[in-house]
C-alpha cells in the first residue's frame, strides 16, 4: 500500500473542500486498478462524496447547521461556541471514504466529487491521508 499526506486550509469558517484534484493525481501516479482510502485524521472532520459547485456543498453545510446547530446545547464545550457539534458531525460524514480506481482513474460518477467536509472554526490546517492499496 502506498500512502501520502496532504494538507488542506479550510479557514475561519465552516467548509467543503474539494479533494478531487489531488486524489485524481495520486491514484494517477500509482496506475493500474485498486482502491483509493481517504481519511482525515481529525476528530472534526469528514469525508464526503458529493457533487460540488452547484450549491450542493451550501445545501450540505445547510443540512448540517439543522441537524447540528452551532448552539449551546453540546456538553463538548471547550473552543468556539457549539464547538461541540464539530465532534458529533464525523458520525454523520465519516472521516473516510474509499474510491474505486480502475486504470489509475478515480471511478466517480459523473458529478461526483471527493470533499472534506470541516465545521471546526477553531482549527483552520488539516491533514488527509491518501492510500492506494493496488489490486
Amino acid at each position: 500500500m502506498e500512502s501520502t499526506v496532504i494538507r488542506v486550509t479550510t479557514g475561519d469558517r465552516e467548509a467543503v473542500s474539494d479533494l478531487t484534484d489531488e486524489c485524481a493525481r495520486f491514484a494517477a501516479a500509482h496506475g493500474g486498478d485498486g482502491l483509493l482510502h481517504v481519511f482525515v485524521p481529525h476528530a472534526t472532520a469528514g469525508v464526503a462524496i458529493i457533487e460540488l459547485g452547484a450549491g450542493s456543498d451550501d445545501d450540505l453545510l445547510a443540512a448540517l447547521g439543522d441537524l447540528l446547530p452551532a448552539d449551546d446545547r453540546w456538553r463538548h464545550r471547550h473552543g468556539s461556541r457549539g464547538h461541540g457539534r464539530s465532534h458529533v458531525m464525523p458520525a454523520i460524514v465519516p472521516p473516510h471514504a474509499t474510491v474505486p480506481v480502475l486504470d489509475g482513474r478515480l471511478a466517480l460518477g459523473t458529478w461526483q466529487s471527493v470533499a472534506l467536509v470541516d465545521l471546526n472554526v477553531d482549527n483552520r490546517d488539516r491533514h488527509v491521508r491518501l492510500s492506494f492499496l493496488a489490486g
